[in-house]
């Protein structure tokens, strides 16, 4: 190919996973938004997950508030969110061997029941009145452990519960699940809070494990599709690694999934700061910023569900579109406009997570997706012992509208970076095409 010869659309933003993995380059763009939801097994799976995600959701603003009242400091719901996540930068890898071998159902039925047992026993200290920090702290870190084998395993899931055609839309449903989750969550533990204390939460949280446990208990084996389990052999964290390295497409979006998880998706350290220090308010303005946030991350998640196809240059537009939308709400200290622009944050940032997240699934071998789905996670939220004590700080020190900021321009360079990394990589280039034409137009080319 010429020097002056635009490259194909293909080309041009690299390639997307189902060109990668299967040929599908001829899909149409769009499936139906709720397409999953007529396989059986996975819709008990989504019914169960919202019930308990809502649960989740209230136990997580219950945990920020109460480190919160406490402790009177961001930095320390920094370092409660650090402790949840530091076993999964340690062992992350190690829970996506575990994925690959073992069965997933029996494994996130064992999974789960632990979490439940976990919130029970954060709520009777809390309700009881004994609760410390230190309690806090422990029960996060121990949370963190179950997460290092529940993630891996609850990502590839999807994989069996509907066709290969249906992945990428399901996926996409489980995180509109997931925000569905966060519009309710929020606002009912808000009001929960204020009125009785942040014990309640806990306890309904652990009640609501009741839901995932009892539809993956009632699902149909027969229907589940066949996915080839790893064996036990020396060198498979190695050979994930490798697998993901050699494979440009893959490697620049989890480079890129490090950065947006370890500084953008730190809402929740932020918005506590926002919500009891720059703006001098309660719990309730807490929850109705998170629910601001889950309303547009909602919107993120069913544009993803109805997108067939996705192409790596698209990720990455979409990822410096959130880098710079979290610089324009740092600036932003009117709580109404605050609240509306956490929205279009709020789609771009589950928008981007949810492709990514289908994107990498579709374009891994099923051997190797369990540990290829560990580094992924461990990328998006093993940095989170790094970025949320780090935000916290500069929260602490210099507030939150300049965490805000911080956070979006880290974001927003590390999009860039890999852009060009991913671009030079492939042997493209951008060129400015002055021919043919009275208007001119910027294209991509690849390099001799």
């Amino acid at each position: 190919m010429s020097e002056s010869a635009p490259v194909t659309t293909q080309s041009a933003e690299s390639v997307s996973a189902e060109s990668v993995s299967d040929g599908a380059v001829t899909r149409p763009d769009h499936v139906s938004t709720f397409a999953a939801l007529h396989e059986r097994n996975y819709r008990l799976y989504f019914s169960g997950s919202v019930v308990s995600n809502i649960g989740t959701w209230m136990q997580r603003i219950a945990q920020d508030w109460l480190v919160l009242e406490l402790t009177h400091s961001p930095f320390a719901v920094g370092i409660t969110m650090a402790l949840q996540f530091l076993p999964l930068m340690l062992l992350g890898l190690y829970g996506g061997v575990a994925a690959d071998r073992y069965r997933k159902r029996p494994l996130l039925m064992t999974t789960q029941s632990v979490m439940g047992l976990l919130a029970a026993a954060l709520a009777v200290v809390t309700l009881t009145g004994v609760v410390t920090v230190w309690h806090v702290y422990a029960v996060a870190f121990l949370l963190g452990l179950v997460t290092v084998v529940d993630n891996p395993a609850r990502q590839i899931f999807v994989n069996e519960m509907v066709p290969a055609s249906l992945v990428r839309n399901a996926v996409s449903l489980n995180s509109g699940s997931f925000q569905i989750a966060r519009l309710v969550g929020p606002a009912v533990a808000g009001v929960l809070i204020a009125a009785v204390g942040s014990g309640w939460a806990f306890a309904i949280n652990a009640a609501s494990f009741v839901a995932t446990i009892g539809a993956l208990a009632a699902m149909n084996p027969a229907l589940l599709q066949t996915v080839p389990r790893a064996g036990r052999e020396p060198g498979q964290i190695r050979e994930g690694l490798r697998y993901v390295w050699a494979r440009p497409y893959l490697k620049w979006l989890v480079i890129l999934v490090f950065f947006i998880g370890t500084f953008g998706f730190n809402f929740a350290i932020i918005l506590s700061a926002y919500a009891k220090i720059t703006f001098a308010s309660t719990a309730s303005l807490y929850g109705w910023l998170n629910t601001a946030l889950a309303i547009g991350s909602l919107s993120g998640a069913l544009y993803a569900a109805r997108r067939a196809t996705v192409r790596l240059g698209f990720l990455f537009a979409v990822s410096a579109l959130f880098g710079a939308s979290m610089i324009v709400l740092g600036f932003i200290g009117w709580i109404p406009l605050f609240l509306v622009l956490l929205v279009p944050a709020g789609a771009l940032a589950i928008g981007f997570n949810a492709m990514a997240n289908a994107t990498v699934q579709l374009a891994t071998d099923a051997a190797v997706r369990g540990r290829v789905m560990s580094l992924y996670m461990l990328l998006l939220a093993g940095g989170t012992p790094i970025g949320a004590p780090l935000i916290g700080g500069i929260a602490d020190l210099w507030g939150a509208p300049v965490a805000m900021w911080v956070s979006g321009a880290i974001c927003l360079t590390a999009t860039v970076a890999c852009a060009i990394g991913s671009a030079r990589e492939a042997g493209i280039r951008v060129h400015l095409d002055l021919h043919r034409t009275a208007v001119r137009r910027l294209v991509l080319v690849r390099r001799n």
